[in-house]
């Protein structure tokens, strides 16, 4: 809750009733602070006050690993301003209490608050989201509570832990560094490098195998030389607002590789060998973790948690490179998913083991009704008449997938909004952009007109799940877009808008229970063009996803796409031919 990525859930009798993150509502990405709107949107939903709740769990614990802090200061003495960062985490966030009495003046919160450690947060938010009843829970991330990464069982509703690597040592400071490096400097963008390292080759030959090392355990540790934030405060847990992180990498960094890219410096073959060098370190170093978890625990089940658990490369490669066959990603794995995971762990303590139940999609933020809607058009009917839009309704389902599914075969872009918003920082059919699949250059077209982002960034593929084994070489779900595999050899022409430089795809599995008005669009689709799938985006523009109809209207005329669809309702922009 106090980390970027700030967020609220609530759940009732182990179950939940709602989930979102705070930047929806301010948006502003990775959002760090108290999620009061979050907060009282998960209330609202419940139709509940704060009188009403008997515990609030918070996904972080300034008394974990106390000692070790302690220890390290006096053995490393770093810079005062680290040591300050560590020894006041307490002083520097507000009581509970406190943020209750500020924004809910008029309500009174009469049940016990809960802090529970970072990772012991993240491994619960897995586990009891998945549907095993024994699984390895795994938890990877920057840094949480003096601590990077844990690993431990799940089983008969309760979480235990193993092993933990901690502080300084750990496998998102490397990534995040690396990241830094290649010039990409905004919190949260390690999913460039990701991308970026599908256009380059590992080379040994530069060196880069020294920054990791080996421990025993499966475990890892850093070599130090290379990294600053043993020495200095990384910075984004107590920046408000928007977080902001310092230089991660020391000078040592530059004499091994060359001088860092600068973010207006073209992109070199040096920096994509960089990123693909970078991903493979991780890999082997997580796939080493997840063998030696595999000796120690009979079961074939995996769950991973924590922000390097959104590596949907590496997880596309778990079952080939481990013993583990089936897989969960919660959908938020990253710092938001904490506040689901320390709720899940208060609610199994005090309901003695009792069974909760697992995450059967990811749909838990605010829905709007169709008069919502509606009014909202009516206010903003000036700004679209002024863009040359028109505006029609199209009540019957089956129309309106028809409608849009031809418009999307024709090469239009469309913004899809309807139900409740997604948890977590995919779009999966709620929240989306939609495109075809088909046209080779629409990656280009929506990274350059609409997304304004690197041409090199890839598009996803939202599939129907009955159709999985026939374009790719897994026959599995995959709701949460948490995976990357290969598209069939033969395949991968029809599709090029989705496919990356190395013949895969971060799918999306579509359910026809799950989401059907979503399944019926994809299969219009497919009905015209024999192609089961849809180009699938988040639905933003250097912001969180839109939440909201206005934020909806708001990025479709600041973008220029085509059509948006919310609910029932659908805008045309001037240049969209008849598509009757």
């Amino acid at each position: 809750m106090y980390h970027a990525d700030s967020a609220a859930c609530l759940l009732r009798d182990g179950k939940i009733v709602a989930a979102v993150e705070e930047e929806r509502f301010v948006r502003r990405k990775h959002w760090v602070g108290f999620p009061h709107q979050a907060f009282a949107y998960c209330l609202e939903e419940a139709g509940a006050e704060l009188s009403d709740l008997d515990h609030i769990a918070i996904n972080s614990d300034p008394t974990a690993n106390f000692t070790r802090k302690l220890l390290f200061i006096i053995k490393k003495r770093p810079h005062w301003s680290l040591i300050k960062e560590k020894l006041t985490a307490r002083t520097r966030r507000r009581d509970m209490r406190e943020h209750l009495e500020r924004f809910f003046p008029n309500q009174r919160f009469r049940g016990h608050v809960h802090r529970v450690e970072h990772h012991l947060a993240h491994l619960n938010s897995s586990f009891h989201a998945s549907s095993f009843n024994r699984a390895v829970v795994v938890s990877v991330d920057g840094f949480g509570d003096f601590s990077s990464c844990a690993w431990g069982t799940g089983e008969e509703g309760r979480v235990h832990r193993k092993h933990q690597v901690l502080f300084p040592h750990s496998l998102g400071v490397f990534y995040e560094a690396m990241t830094q490096y290649l010039g990409f400097n905004q919190y949260g963008d390690e999913y460039k490098l990701m991308g970026l390292a599908a256009y380059g080759s590992p080379m040994p030959d530069l060196g880069m195998d020294q920054l990791l090392r080996p421990e025993p355990e499966g475990l890892f540790s850093l070599n130090l030389e290379f990294f600053h934030h043993h020495r200095y405060p990384i910075g984004y847990e107590w920046a408000g607002g928007q977080p902001e992180v310092s230089q991660l990498f020391s000078t040592e960094l530059e004499r091994l590789l060359g001088p860092k890219r600068m973010p207006e410096e073209e992109i070199s073959a040096h920096h994509r060998n960089i990123a693909a060098t970078t991903q493979d370190l991780y890999e082997r170093a997580l796939f080493r973790l997840l063998n030696a978890a595999a000796t120690q625990v009979d079961t074939k089940n995996l769950c991973l948690a924590g922000g390097c658990a959104q590596n949907s490369v590496a997880n596309g490669k778990v079952r080939s490179h481990t013993p583990f066959r089936n897989l969960f990603v919660q959908p938020a794995a990253g710092d938001a998913g904490g506040a689901l995971g320390a709720a899940w762990h208060v609610w199994h303590q005090q309901a003695r083991g009792s069974a909760g139940s697992a995450m059967p999609h990811s749909y838990w933020g605010p829905e709007y009704s169709r008069d919502q809607v509606e009014q909202r058009l009516a206010v903003h009917q000036h700004a679209l008449r002024e863009a040359g839009c028109r505006v029609t309704e199209i009540t019957d389902a089956h129309d309106l997938c028809t409608r849009v599914a031809t418009g999307i075969d024709s090469g239009k872009i469309v913004g899809w909004f309807h139900g409740r918003m997604e948890w977590g920082p995919r779009a999966l059919g709620n929240r989306s952009i939609l495109a075809d699949p088909r046209r080779a250059d629409m990656r280009e077209s929506l990274n350059r007109k609409i997304k304004q982002r690197e041409e090199f960034r890839p598009f996803a593929p939202a599939i129907l799940r009955e159709a999985v084994a026939e374009w790719f070489d897994v026959d599995f779900e995959v709701p949460f877009m948490t995976e990357v595999y290969a598209v069939k050899q033969g395949k991968r022409a029809l599709i090029p808008a989705v496919v990356h430089q190395d013949g895969s795809g971060r799918i999306q599995t579509v359910d026809r229970v799950v989401n059907p008005l979503f399944h019926g669009l994809i299969e219009a689709f497919f009905a015209r063009t024999g192609i089961p799938m849809v180009l699938n985006t988040s639905f933003n523009e250097h912001e969180p996803i839109v939440c909201s109809p206005d934020d909806a209207l708001h990025c479709f005329l600041r973008t220029g796409m085509d059509i948006l669809v919310m609910g029932s309702f659908v805008v045309e922009s001037g240049s969209t031919q008849d598509l009757k």
